[in-house]
């Protein structure tokens, strides 16, 4: 029970700390940009990709630094998380994420939560969520443990950028998103479709390279 509860606050400091780095990159992006879009986006990239390689870094012995509900699920799929574990895992992920932005807004002078009025509607969008879903389980089923940091900070770095959706790729992530009207945020509204892509992601992605690394003939 100690070592769950250990592994416990570990996931949900880690996604505090995540969710902090990418509201409060953004908010400081959007503030120094002085209008342009693509400087701030580049900010908040750079400030989630070299954060999550540090927070990988520092959980990952501890609780495996999942950080996001699917990478947990995906490791119940593989045996890897036991199934009454999974429901821990996730709970305190989403309530760490909700504290991130909120630590993000205090800091910046912001109201604790506030609703996104920030589109994020169509297709296209669920598509890049379904796309940035599926690489970045590929990545976390692929790597080495010892490269997953880097790896995994990386991918997000680049899907920031060729993913119309900027690469939300964590239900718990994009729930507590969309309680920030800042450059992170996203719609309310909007929030059902960004799930539903990124649960088909997770589970193809799972599948996919389930089979791929099998060693059966």
């Amino acid at each position: 029970m100690k070592r769950l509860a250990r592994r416990a606050v570990a996931e949900g400091l880690g996604t505090a700390f995540l969710l902090a780095t990418v509201v409060g990159s953004g908010i400081m992006g959007e503030r120094l940009a002085g209008g342009n879009a693509a400087i701030a986006l580049l900010a908040n990239t750079l400030a989630t990709g070299a954060g999550l390689a540090a927070f990988i870094l520092m959980f990952g012995a501890i609780s495996g630094a999942h950080l996001n509900p699917l990478v947990s699920l995906a490791e119940t799929l593989r045996g890897r998380l036991p199934q009454r574990e999974l429901a821990v895992y996730v709970a305190v992920q989403v309530v760490g994420a909700f504290g991130g932005v909120a630590i993000a807004h205090i800091m910046f002078g912001a109201p604790l939560f506030f609703a996104s009025h920030h589109e994020r509607s169509g297709i296209g969008q669920h598509v890049g969520e379904f796309v940035a879903t599926f690489g970045l389980l590929a990545v976390v089923s692929s790597c080495r443990p010892s490269a997953a940091p880097f790896a995994v900070g990386s991918y997000i770095a680049a899907a920031y950028w060729f993913t119309s959706s900027t690469s939300f790729a964590n239900p718990a992530v994009t729930l507590a998103r969309a309680a920030s009207d800042t450059f992170a945020g996203i719609r309310p509204l909007d929030v059902p479709g960004f799930l539903f892509s990124q649960f088909l992601g997770a589970l193809a992605a799972t599948y996919v390279f389930n089979w791929l690394l099998s060693e059966e003939d």
